[in-house]
């Protein structure tokens, strides 16, 4: 099985840094989640930066749909990758 990397994106930094802290005692995710900014194509302005948590999940344990719920509930969604 390969590695599953599963990529949260939500409206703002405060958000992200919320949802990354919660994980640990949501989903027992023992890993520090990478923070990363995405600023929208074309577009300076930081207040349009969205910001993804970039979570590792090698042994492919954390439920897809409870995470994309996770997301939702700071507005964001959870994008599926490789």
């Amino acid at each position: 099985m390969s590695d599953v990397r599963h990529v949260l994106v939500l409206p703002d930094r405060d958000a992200a840094e919320e949802v990354a802290e919660s994980l640990e005692d949501r989903f027992g995710v023992r890993e520090e989640p990478q923070l990363v900014r995405d600023a929208l194509a074309g577009e300076d302005d930081a207040e349009d930066a969205q910001w993804l948590v970039v979570i590792e999940d090698p042994a492919g344990r954390l439920d897809a749909m409870a995470l994309d719920a996770f997301a939702a509930e700071y507005e964001g969604w959870r994008e599926t990758g490789h």
